[in-house]
């Protein structure tokens, strides 16, 4: 599987390179004209802009590691290689300094009937958007999928208005059939193993249920109070959905509503929507040479396919020794199949070429660590050499989550409580990556080490709603059974 992706990603269109657009708040590459991807970077831009726009939400301020990097992988089977599963469209994978989303496709825009990688970013993305933006809010599966359909829909017209709220006529078998899963069943947040039909019912329904909760003046609040009651007041999706009265009313109200010659939405001006200019720079040879590894990368390594990984960067990195960007790669790709020696010099080796590389710096970070680990040296001067490294990537980039992570984990991977500024740091890492899981715990697990229960009990509620979670999900609800047990108890103790 590997092989045949690298082979057939390696394949390029007539008259194509790969070139990479940088935005405010994107990194995209695409084997695409210099003008097609600064359409795509301009367009995406505007979406974001008219998310913020809609909301009221300000604009935030970030670095190269709080924007979203987007490959356009080409056509499905490719896509699929990368997921493992044929049965994707497209994915989104949060991760603190270095969240991604892989498209299949194009970058030419479709309309509602078509599930094209216009639609797919555009959902993937308002998933990123959500996890960043309302980082405490618990969302059921329904209304994080029916939220981000909403605005998968979205398309300019030739005024470049941008309009949101059209169907997802690609659902359209889950907007009508409502059978496979039940209202009651959606709104008591319906998620984890679904057949394919009850998961495009939840996908379609959910998108219905969110235009018409938001838009619909009898149901005004209905919503807002719903998922008020889950996260501020604790309640089940159950009991929760109080909120919207007789379930079976709403979903007579959803049936006409989905029957309608026409459904409206709200539309966003042009005048509105300007953005900085998007630049545009084709990639070096290193850097395209080591894309379809760096790409494999990026979609998730484990122990089978990482030495075929490690194997494929160091044959490319023997052509490309002086250039930071495919030697970081090789770092990556060394430590990952567990040659931290390895993963040592090919970090320095990116360093020397670019001494502003963060990643690389990180890199040779987590190979110092593994390398002491290993040899049992346990010395002080040891780890404070390895915390220079990690301090040299934070100076480089302060509002990098990844070395201040890195930082924690000198202490807490090695079994020691981490000093208030390491402490400090972990909790400002969650700030700038909140859609990161793993970080999420790893910060439960210390609030809870702090004994600030609450904190943590609030911060593992958003994994257990989260569709996407599986793992994460399961053990935040049994940190949560753990964190209540401990509440009841201190509760019951006599006071002296």
């Amino acid at each position: 599987m590997l092989a045949f992706f690298l082979a057939t990603l390696a394949a390029r269109p007539a008259h194509a390179d790969w070139h990479v657009a940088e935005t405010a708040h994107f990194i995209v590459y695409a084997n695409a004209s210099e003008a097609a991807l600064r359409r795509t970077g301009e367009r995406l831009e505007k979406f974001d802009k008219a998310l913020r726009v809609s909301r009221g939400i300000l604009e935030p301020s970030l670095g190269k590691a709080g924007r979203l990097t987007v490959y356009f992988v080409g056509n499905k089977d490719r896509l699929a290689a990368l997921a493992g599963t044929p049965k994707v469209a497209g994915f989104y994978i949060p991760r603190a300094g270095a969240s991604v989303a892989f498209v299949a496709g194009g970058l030419s825009e479709d309309g509602p009937l078509a599930l094209g990688s216009q639609q797919v970013l555009q959902h993937e993305y308002a998933h990123h958007f959500m996890a960043t933006t309302w980082p405490d809010a618990a969302f059921p599966s329904w209304v994080s999928e029916g939220w981000a359909e909403f605005h998968a829909t979205a398309s300019f017209d030739r005024d470049g208005n941008l309009q949101f709220g059209a169907a997802p006529l690609y659902r359209a078998h889950g907007l009508q059939a409502g059978h496979p899963l039940p209202i009651q069943q959606i709104l008591a947040g319906a998620a984890g193993r679904l057949r394919a039909d009850q998961r495009d019912a939840l996908y379609g329904r959910g998108w219905a249920l969110v235009h018409y909760l938001s838009f619909e003046p009898s149901r005004k609040g209905q919503l807002s109070a719903y998922l008020d009651a889950i996260t501020k007041q604790r309640k089940s999706p159950e009991a929760a959905a109080a909120a919207f009265g007789d379930l079976d009313a709403l979903n007579k109200e959803l049936e006409r509503f989905l029957r309608q010659p026409r459904i409206s939405g709200f539309r966003i001006r042009a005048e509105n929507l300007a953005v900085p200019p998007v630049t545009i720079r084709p990639l070096r040879p290193g850097e395209a040479a080591i894309l379809p590894v760096r790409i494999r990368m990026d979609a998730g390594v484990d122990e089978k396919t990482a030495p075929g990984i490690f194997a494929d960067a160091k044959a490319i990195a023997a052509r490309f020794a002086d250039d930071p960007e495919v030697q970081r790669v090789l770092a990556e790709a060394a430590y990952d199949a567990g040659d931290y020696t390895a993963a040592l010099a090919a970090a320095d080796r990116a360093i020397a070429a670019d001494p502003k590389l963060v990643e690389a710096y990180c890199s040779r970070a987590l190979a110092q660590m593994a390398i002491a680990e290993a040899a049992k040296n346990d010395t002080a001067e040891g780890w404070a050499e390895i915390r220079r490294t990690i301090e040299r990537a934070g100076r480089l980039d302060p509002e990098d989550p990844r070395p201040l992570i890195l930082l924690y984990r000198s202490y807490a991977d090695r079994r020691q409580w981490p000093p208030e500024a390491a402490r400090k740091g972990l909790l400002h890492a969650y700030a700038l990556a909140p859609q990161d899981r793993g970080l999420r715990m790893q910060v439960a697990g210390m609030l809870i080490g702090e004994n600030k229960l609450t904190e943590a009990r609030a911060m593992l509620l958003v994994l257990t709603y989260d569709p996407h979670a599986s793992g994460a999900g399961a053990a935040a609800s049994r940190m949560i059974d753990r964190i209540d047990a401990q509440i009841r108890a201190l509760a019951s103790t006599p006071k002296s």
